[in-house]
């Protein structure tokens, strides 16, 4: 049954001043995550190596976080960017000053495309609690291939206002004023995979080639030239460790093409170390490829008693595993043979597993607490295991690791919604599903889309028989589902109205799904195709007469809420909405004459629950209402650029529906990024954050129709968020 919970999380209060012109006081907001639990890859760790309990994770598309000790449970540190830096959500490299434990530095971007926006090098003094930027005239591709790898980023361990970055593609860079500037440096290659100093501070540092087949590099001045390293193979230095006895340790992987392995491509690879009396490199590669198989190492460590790990990448056969040695690499203990992994807290991960305690895939990092040998942390493609008795190794006793993800929610959430009955929230999420919740202090387990292994990319839920729900997915026979009863078990679809693209052609999703008021239909928009409806639950799918063409652009076609049967879709090529009255079988024109949209311009098309035919349109150039779709649709006049918009319930009963949006409002005479809310359908504003707390994009905006104030939120990469109005 549809309740509301109190959130049980730490929130935190805003209050972020806001002239008065065309908006009303700002209303102080607590936002906490909605737990779920992970789920996306997790590449890289730093602990300082002098100052206990300070820990730093990074992802390749929802930022940056650090362990709270105290509380178990983590901080995320990049929630202050704003939608022009969105992209700064994805980190490809974390490093700390090792004199000043308060400093750390993160280099951040997404992509490395000539339309992706540029990098830069985010720097704190006060363990991530603010931040200053130093934007980079070249791309950061914290998503891209090779991100695994590491670390870039390396202070110098005898003059902090020394660090550099060894960037994706462009690449030594220098800075001698603690990252305030950057300027580019003697380089053994413009692809790099990681750069560290020796802690010693006697003036080496490493690099890793990833250009062609690869290979290791030392420099003995800082940095200013550097040779190959003989000895050691022509591969991608993956991960570089320092052993208190001054041996250096080396993972290796390589893809054999031209795409860098890591997390994924690894065909081949080794751990190697230096004897540090003789100079000399020997692969002490603890398992090597036999029986065709073909994979490479990542992760790497040695702790402060000497012991070292490493992890194998891409061993798809018989899995990939984490290794241990306590004599230098000369005799090896696999993991998954003494360990335990607890992954009973989160429901999905259960489910996930689907009963097998195994190490996990895509370990690109793992780090031993350097001052406390019995902890150590890895990552993998779902989330990170952690462990506090690692030195049970070699005993009776298991080596138990935790899935301490405790506010760490990287989840690719893709589509939500807030059901006026049934279900709490839905959620369509990229590779782990999704659910439904009934109780969002908690992660869904009945409500779990299972199979938790596949891409959900759309959810919706018919308004006046709210116990069903269907959604699509990417790799299911059918690519879909349906739910009688909220989301607490799925039937699939009898036939599948999308079609796989031939081998070959450019990758297409299975798109959305539209849900009609009472469930009579469905309405169904693969990527780059025609609408598809069905009135027999997914027996049948016909395509939709006088669908708009799509192009190379996918349409989203919208359910109205309060009558069955009625549909509208954005024609983004004619301007214009067009409706079905008639269950999806055919479309017309209805809304005409809209600004156009220009090249990959993004517009939503929402229609408000409860209220027939009661159109808005997000877009950039600003919000649109039209109360009927039968009359032109009219600017919201404060509002200069919105990008998605939502509906929750009213702050008195019968009035019109809160309006939220993400967007920018013009107040006293200045344009103001934010999240907004109307309680007076646009006519005026009230700022529900501040610019601390802006969670670079989001991929969907949502409000609770039966609890006022409360809005739903999926930043990118950063799972599904809540937000409540403080008294």
């Amino acid at each position: 049954m549809r309740k509301w919970l109190v959130l049980g999380v730490a929130l935190t209060a805003l209050m972020a001043p806001l002239a008065p012109a065309l908006a009303a006081e700002p209303q102080p907001y607590s936002f906490g995550t909605v737990p779920f639990g992970a789920g996306g890859f997790v590449d890289g760790f730093v602990y300082h190596p002098k100052q206990k309990d300070i820990l730093y994770a990074r992802t390749d598309v929802g930022g940056m976080y650090r362990f709270d000790y105290a509380n178990k449970r983590w901080i995320p540190l990049l929630d202050h960017l704003g939608h022009d830096d969105s992209d700064l959500m994805g980190v490809l490299a974390i490093a700390v000053d090792p004199n000043r434990p308060n400093t750390v530095y993160a280099a951040c971007g997404l992509y490395l495309g000539e339309w992706a926006r540029k990098g830069a090098i985010l720097r704190s003094d006060d363990q991530g609690r603010t931040w200053q930027k130093t934007d980079l005239p070249i791309h950061i591709g914290g998503n891209a291939d090779g991100r695994g790898a590491g670390e870039r980023l390396a202070v110098d361990p005898h003059d902090g206002n020394v660090v550099l970055f060894g960037s994706n593609q462009d690449g030594l860079w220098k800075s001698s004023d603690g990252g305030r500037t950057f300027a580019r440096s003697a380089s053994p290659a413009q692809s790099l995979s990681l750069v560290a100093f020796d802690p010693a501070g006697n003036g080496t540092v490493y690099a890793g080639s990833a250009e062609g087949k690869g290979g290791l590099f030392v420099s003995t001045d800082n940095g200013a030239a550097f040779k190959p390293v003989d000895g050691t193979p022509q591969q991608v230095p993956q991960r570089l460790a320092f052993a208190p006895d001054g041996t250096v340790y080396v993972t290796f992987a390589s893809s054999g093409n031209s795409y860098p392995a890591n997390p994924s491509n690894a065909v081949a690879g080794g751990v190697w170390k230096r004897d540090p009396s003789t100079g000399k490199w020997s692969n002490i590669s603890p398992v090597r490829p036999e029986g065709g198989q073909a994979f490479g190492y990542s992760g790497l460590d040695v702790g402060p008693d000497g012991m070292v790990v490493t992890a194998t990448l891409d061993r798809w056969y018989p899995g990939d595993d984490v290794f241990a040695s306590k004599d230098k690499g000369a005799h090896w203990v696999a993991m998954s043979g003494v360990s335990r992994h607890d992954p009973s807290h989160y429901p999905w991960l259960v489910n996930y597993l689907k009963g097998e305690d195994r190490m996990g895939h895509w370990i690109a990092d793992l780090k031993i607490n350097p001052l406390n040998g019995n902890e150590m942390i890895y990552g993998t493609g779902f989330g990170l295991w952690m462990t506090g008795n690692l030195n049970a190794l070699g005993s009776s006793q298991a080596v138990m690791f935790d899935f301490a993800v405790d506010n760490f929610e990287e989840g690719a959430t893709l589509q939500l919604v807030s059901p006026t009955g049934g279900a709490t929230l839905l959620a369509a999420m990229g590779d782990i599903g999704g659910g439904a919740w009934d109780d969002i202090t908690k992660t869904p387990d009945a409500g779990l889309f299972r199979p938790n292994t596949e891409n959900n990319s759309s959810v919706d839920y018919a308004a006046l028989n709210p116990g069903f729900v269907a959604r699509v997915t990417a790799n299911d026979a059918t690519h879909g589902f349906y739910s009688e009863d909220s989301g607490a078990s799925w039937t699939a679809f009898a036939s599948s109205a999308y079609k796989a693209p031939a081998q070959g052609a450019p990758w297409r999703g299975p798109g959305v799904v539209a849900v009609s008021a009472k469930g009579s239909s469905m309405l169904w928009a693969p990527d780059k195709d025609v609408g598809y409806y069905s009135a027999d639950k997914g027996k049948t799918w016909t395509a939709s007469a006088g669908w708009p063409a799509a192009g190379d652009v996918s349409l989203t076609p919208i359910s109205d809420k309060a009558i069955d049967g009625v549909y509208y879709v954005l024609d983004r090529a004619g301007s214009q909405v067009l409706i079905s009255i008639d269950g999806g079988k055919s479309f017309k024109p209805i809304v005409q004459g809209l600004p156009k949209l220009e090249g990959w311009q993004n517009a939503q098309l929402t229609v408000v629950p409860g209220r027939i035919r009661d159109l808005w349109l997000a877009a950039p150039y600003g919000l649109l209402h039209s109360r009927d779709a039968g009359t032109p649709m009219k600017a919201v006049t404060s509002v200069d650029t919105a990008w998605l918009v939502g509906f929750g319930a009213p702050a008195k009963q019968g009035d019109y529906p809160a309006v939220y949006l993400w967007g920018k409002i013009k107040v006293a005479g200045r344009l103001q990024e934010g999240l907004w809310r109307s309680d007076d359908e646009g006519k005026s504003w009230t700022r529900i954050n501040d610019d601390a707390h802006q969670f670079g994009g989001f991929q969907a905006i949502t409000g609770d129709m039966l609890e006022y104030g409360t809005i739903y939120l999926a930043p990118h990469g950063r799972g599904v968020m809540v937000g409540k109005p403080q008294p």
